[in-house]
């Protein structure tokens, strides 16, 4: 029984359907596949993606992380949106969403309405014992009470404050990238339309040429 091997050739782009700048940016460091008309995936991926930083250098040349991740997205064509929420909340610790539920609960009315509750019971009863109460007027073990609760509650309250705020960051950083990328593709897009527009109508001049009688040179 004979056995036939078969090789996969690497997956090749034409050149000329390129966008003019990739296009020219190839000539100028790969002129040897130029030379054939037909370029590797691999090189043209590679290319797009010093293309792409290219154009998001700043000033001083230097390219963000950022920046950097959003070329990389496009030039391997992957998707760059990530959902913020469930990344983060999959690496809270329970300390985290403890103090998070902590602080849910004790920013609701539901709060508010337990606790005016629980005050007034508080209150209305040692009054009600004539100054033999466990918490007769002015309520000191009250007021410690509460003072210790405010204690607690504050820093609490503050780290879930700070927790949010990082959430934004990334949430802002992400809305970043793919507004970057959008704006990208979405130039691309225009430029290699132009591009297509052009070279129908060399085509069409071509073909009018012909038809005249008048072959292009």
């Amino acid at each position: 029984m004979a056995i036939h091997l078969t090789h996969t050739a690497p997956r090749t782009v034409p050149l000329d359907t390129l966008h003019p700048a990739l296009a020219e940016h190839l000539r100028a460091t790969q002129p040897q596949l130029c030379a054939t008309g037909e370029i590797p995936v691999e090189v043209v991926t590679r290319a797009r993606t010093e293309h792409i930083e290219e154009l998001l250098k700043d000033r001083e040349g230097r390219l963000s992380e950022l920046d950097a991740a959003v070329a990389r997205s496009i030039a391997e064509e992957q998707t760059i949106a990530d959902d913020v929420e469930a990344a983060y909340d999959a690496r809270r610790s329970f300390g985290d969403r403890a103090s998070d539920a902590i602080a849910d609960f004790g920013g609701s009315w539901t709060f508010i309405l337990i606790f005016a509750g629980f005050l007034g019971s508080w209150m209305l009863y040692n009054n009600a014992q004539g100054g033999k109460g466990f918490d007769p007027y002015p309520f000191i073990l009250l007021n410690l009470i509460l003072s210790t609760i405010a204690a607690i509650q504050a820093p609490i309250i503050m780290m879930s404050q700070g927790r949010q705020e990082e959430k934004d960051r990334l949430r802002a950083r992400n809305d970043y990238q793919v507004n970057l990328k959008a704006e990208l593709e979405i130039r691309h897009l225009h430029d290699k339309l132009d591009h297509l527009h052009r070279r129908q109508l060399e085509t069409l001049k071509d073909l009018r040429a012909v038809i005249e009688g008048n072959p292009p040179a």
